[in-house]
């Protein structure tokens, strides 16, 4: 173990929200140790902005409990912490663990219970990674480095402490960390984790719990380098694992939304992870519903049940959750909507709650070479910029198009009957008629020829009881009405 100055390394009080400064001070103040570890202090030695800090500390969660009273709350079965609320922050704090002394794994060799507790340089070596196991106490301005740590920070790679295959099958979601860690951080991954990072390995991922791996599959889409770790996804054949009916393949559409995605976060705009789910799920949506839409099935039908076959089949690698599934059903709906949406629909339809949702998915679909959208990510688009006068007159130029384009296909329509009628030859060829009598005499319907009597005898049109002139009836003389 080697003790840094944490000035030498980059670090200072100045750089440490209010919330784990009060956290480590109350903890020394009840006489514990505590330190600060893991992603915050790597962050900060590379000069990042960690997204939040861990702390860790020899008091057991019972203490800690005791120390924080109300603003404490002990979480967890397998892995036993203490959630401590500063303000609105809130600040994780674990326990120095210690090797089980009785080992409690499943089959394959996962830890199903970690709560022992144990001394610093025991919770060291149960780390993963050897760059989030420097501990760092702001208040002596020291950082304990127990496997030259700093050294891997600085050549940039990533290192498992231990043997990798006894680390991976302890917990399998270590081998998404690691791909985490090396998108995020740009670092290479050591040549011992290559060696044994294999197909056969990551189906250590199907004994962990759909649950667990969504929590995880969130922190690959939010963590802002999402188009760098995809490809990865694919080459260490994780991608598999995690989605059901997704071809191993990166699309356009996919790719777009991956940028944009990052994008986002960089300029710290809030994004949806669930937005993500629906981006790769599209594909399959549209396949199923095209399978119920050739079973004669409505449409409106066929895309709601195809919204639920697939996010069922989804939920064997990650349960998604019901209001996530809920926002992607609707984003899906919102593509029929703004693709023909009625003239007078069009206003309420920019002010609907998954509008925006919705509008970047066509947009993005439409940029990345989808021709279905017909052109309306853009009118969507330019739609939204404009004053209400101007939005009166885009939606009457659109209502005319639209009645355009519905005269024009009902004029192809018709076109197309005449062309086949005329390719039917007529079973009688008689020439046409050049008089006008004539054709007023072939077009008038032949009468029923009626029977006069029941010896068979029948009256032709010539006779006078067909000719016979309508006598039209005095009523003058009729009396109307009820008579005496």
């Amino acid at each position: 173990m080697q003790t840094l100055r944490a000035s030498k390394c980059g670090l200072s009080t100045a750089q440490l929200p209010s919330s784990i400064l009060d956290v480590i001070d109350a903890l020394t103040k009840a006489g514990y140790e505590a330190y600060i570890v893991g992603g915050g202090v790597r962050d900060l030695i590379l000069g990042l902005n960690p997204k939040d800090f861990d702390a860790v500390t020899n008091a057991t969660p019972a203490q800690v409990k005791e120390v924080f009273g109300r603003r404490c709350r002990i979480i967890g079965r397998r892995f036993e912490l203490a959630h401590v609320y500063a303000g609105r922050e809130l600040i994780e704090v674990a326990t120095f663990r210690a090797p089980p002394k009785k080992a409690v794994t499943s089959a394959s060799g996962m830890i199903l219970r970690d709560n022992n507790w144990g001394t610093i340089e025991q919770d060291f070596a149960r780390r993963d990674f050897s760059i989030n196991a420097m501990y760092y106490q702001p208040r002596k301005g020291i950082v304990l480095d127990f496997c030259h740590a700093i050294d891997d920070i600085k050549n940039k790679t990533l290192r498992l402490l231990g043997d990798p295959t006894l680390r991976f099958e302890e917990d399998p979601v270590r081998m998404l960390r690691t791909l985490r860690f090396a998108a995020k951080l740009n670092f290479s991954i050591a040549p011992e984790i290559l060696e044994i990072f294999t197909p056969e390995m990551t189906q250590l991922l199907r004994d962990i719990s759909p649950h667990r791996l969504y929590d995880e599959s969130q922190k690959l889409f939010t963590m802002g380098h999402l188009n760098r770790v995809l490809p990865m996804l694919i080459d260490f054949d994780i991608w598999r694992q995690l989605f059901a009916d997704i071809s191993p393949d990166i699309s356009t559409f996919i790719e777009r939304a991956a940028i944009n995605t990052d994008q986002r976060i960089q300029i710290g705009k809030t994004i949806n992870p669930a937005f993500f789910y629906a981006v790769l799920l599209w594909k399959p949506f549209l396949e199923r519903c095209n399978f119920y839409l050739s079973k004669g099935v409505v449409p409106a039908e066929a895309r709601a049940q195809a919204g639920l076959d697939v996010l069922k089949r989804q939920a064997t690698r990650t349960i998604i959750p019901r209001f996530a599934e809920t926002f992607i059903r609707e984003v899906w709906e919102m593509q029929t909507r703004l693709l023909n949406p009625k003239p007078q629909q069009i206003q309420a339809l920019s002010t609907h709650a998954r509008f925006r949702a919705g509008f970047d998915f066509l947009l993005l679909r439409e940029k990345s070479g989808d021709d279905t959208t017909q052109g309306m990510g853009v009118w969507w688009d330019a739609y939204q910029q404009m004053t209400t006068d101007e939005k009166e007159r885009a939606i009457s130029q659109y209502n005319r198009q639209r009645a355009k384009s519905r005269r024009k296909t009902a004029t192809e329509d018709v076109v197309e009957t005449k062309l086949v009628a005329v390719e039917i030859e007529p079973l009688v060829n008689e020439p046409e008629p050049r008089s006008r009598r004539e054709r007023k005499s072939r077009a008038k319907p032949e009468r029923p020829v009626q029977s006069a009597s029941s010896n068979g005898s029948e009256i032709g049109y010539d006779h006078p009881i067909l000719k016979r002139k309508r006598v039209k009836r005095d009523l003058s003389q009729v009396v109307f009405g009820p008579t005496q």
